[in-house]
């Protein structure tokens, strides 16, 4: 936290800034230019109607004159500017001594001089020693016009008047440096809020972006992989001319460009379609199915319907469908099986292959597993990979059905696997 050189400057009561070029208007500090002008006046009337062991009273109508014309021509700035309280304040002094020297009953006017000395000093020490000054100042006056006999009471009356005086101002100035100090506070906390929703931002658009990644990756990308996949097949039928089967890889190939028109479509519009009303079981058939005509590799599915919440169904099916991407790229399998079985608490999918297989512990450069745990990880699941080369690999998921899903948005862009 910065210093506080003068806090009763920066405190928005005192209608301070602290600040040379800031524009002041005569309307701040309103109240206390008016206690001014109040104490000033009832001075001049005590000064006038006051005993006095003076003949003529000429030096303190002068003084008080001076010290009224010298607050309205610039000692009022002197509560923001420290250039016009360093000219003024030297005049509060003078009166202290003139004006109780004259009439003894005009040591009243210490009622302002204190309070125009701790408001205007720029530092404790600074208002105290002007304190000091001020309480000696008056005390000489009193002494001059009251004589030595009134020496006890002098020191007794202004010895009270600069204690009272500093232990105001200390007590004043402390409540003044607490008040700037928690200003600061709130200015920092404000801006570690601002930073801290920013961060937030950030990392909302960087979650979004992967999010969308995922997204890409599980349903577009792979109905363009299965459309390339089926293109070059049907390139093959064409060059063996068989009309027959070209037919089958032609109607086959426009179903999957709907499907990837269609997923399209809904990350653009963000449409919540999720998994269709026939549930999981149901949708893992119609992916199975859709693969084996994709690629002529058979897959049984073994997954009865059962009663999931709608976030556990969109996870599990883009887990199978991600599984069965990587058997279609890299397996080459001659059969696939997944199976869908559901437990107190847990649901499991396993998707097993006959084809290569490889090394787990290697890590892949591509984003599919990667992507694959990351889903899992956010829905509170976990992904266990079994694999050998030339053995085939065994996908093991585990996601749990009390706990609320923690998917914040995927769900609601997620769509049906297409018939």
């Amino acid at each position: 936290m910065r210093p506080v050189e003068n806090p009763r400057r920066a405190l928005p009561g005192w209608d301070a800034v602290g600040m040379e070029d800031t524009p002041i208007t005569a309307s701040r500090n309103a109240w206390l230019h008016a206690f001014f002008a109040a104490t000033v006046l009832m001075t001049a009337v005590i000064a006038t109607f006051g005993w006095s062991p003076w003949s003529t009273r000429w030096p303190a109508f002068a003084v008080l004159a001076v010290f009224a014309l010298a607050y309205a021509g610039y000692g009022w700035r002197g509560y923001d500017q420290p250039r016009a309280a360093v000219a003024f304040l030297p005049l509060v002094p003078v009166v202290a001594v003139v004006l109780p020297a004259v009439t003894p009953s005009t040591a009243f006017v210490q009622c302002i001089l204190f309070p125009l000395v701790w408001c205007q000093a720029e530092r404790v020490r600074t208002a105290v020693a002007l304190s000091v000054v001020v309480g000696a100042c008056s005390g000489v006056g009193l002494q001059v016009s009251g004589g030595p006999d009134a020496l006890i009471g002098t020191l007794l009356i202004e010895g009270i008047s600069v204690v009272g005086a500093c232990a105001m101002g200390i007590w004043m100035t402390r409540v003044a440096t607490l008040a700037e100090e928690r200003r600061q506070l709130l200015e920092e906390l404000r801006a570690t809020q601002d930073s801290l929703a920013e961060a937030h931002r950030r990392a909302g658009v960087t979650s979004e972006r992967e999010r969308l990644a995922r997204e890409i990756h599980d349903t577009v990308a792979q109905n363009l992989a299965g459309i390339v996949m089926l293109t070059e097949r049907a390139r093959g039928d064409l060059a063996a001319d068989r009309p027959d089967q070209l037919e089958e890889r032609l109607a086959v190939l426009e179903e999957s460009a709907r499907a990837a028109l269609e997923e399209s479509r809904t990350l653009v519009a963000a449409a919540a379609a999720g998994v269709a009303g026939d549930g999981l079981g149901a949708a893992l058939h119609r992916l199975g199915e859709r693969f084996t005509r994709e690629t002529g590799t058979p897959v049984a599915v073994d997954a009865a319907d059962c009663a999931l919440d709608r976030d556990t169904q969109v996870v599990l099916l883009r887990v199978a469908q991600e599984a069965l991407a990587n058997v279609r790229a890299h397996a080459g399998a001659d059969s696939v099986q997944v199976a869908l079985h559901v437990a107190a608490g847990q649901v499991g999918l396993r998707i097993t292959d006959d084809g290569v297989g490889f090394d787990p512990s290697v890590p892949t450069a591509g984003h599919g597993l990667r992507g694959l745990r990351e889903r899992l990880a956010l829905a509170g699941g976990s992904c266990a990979i079994t694999s050998d080369a030339g053995r085939g690999t065994v996908v093991d998921v585990s996601l749990p059905t009390a706990a609320e899903p923690r998917l914040p948005a995927d769900a609601d862009r997620l769509t049906e696997v297409p018939r």
